[in-house]
């Protein structure tokens, strides 16, 4: 009676449970049908912004699209501005930094080269006539990569 009773309820458990799978199985069958037709409708409406397929569309669809593109055109144009505007900081930032460096360098080369390049400076202005400004002016430029100290 025991092994009935078993035989019984082993056979009843894997009923159950082969509906269950049988269930589940359904289940995901649906929700694979009802992706694939939300992937084709993603997929009508790429190809739509595209520019593809368009004879099909209504007017009301087109005004759409053509809204849909302005927001996202919007979208592109703000974010190229901020990635503009992020790199004038980091620029104007590094050239406040090579400015530093180049003043800093200067000291470092010491008065030496300044009095040569103020008595040339002064022979330029000399040079100009009483009656004409001169309007050039010496800088101290520095172009090329700044250097950096190791810190022991």
């Amino acid at each position: 009676m025991q092994i009935s009773i078993q035989k019984y309820l082993k056979l009843t458990k894997e009923r159950h449970t082969s509906i269950e799978d049988e269930q589940h199985m359904q289940h995901l069958k649906h929700e694979a049908a009802l992706m694939s037709k939300k992937i084709e409708l993603l997929q009508n409406f790429y190809r739509k912004l595209l520019g593809h397929n368009l004879g099909t569309c209504s007017m009301e669809e087109l005004q759409s699209i053509g809204e849909q593109l302005e927001r996202s055109l919007k979208n592109i144009r703000s974010r190229k501005a901020q990635l503009f505007q992020e790199d004038i900081e980091k620029l104007q930032t590094k050239e406040k930094f090579l400015l530093e460096e180049n003043e800093r360098l200067c000291e470092e080369i010491g008065l030496k080269q300044r009095h040569t390049q103020e008595k040339v400076g002064q022979q330029e202005i000399g040079s100009c006539s009483r009656s004409t400004e001169c309007s050039e002016v010496v800088t101290e430029l520095f172009i090329g990569p700044p250097t950096t100290k190791k810190i022991s």
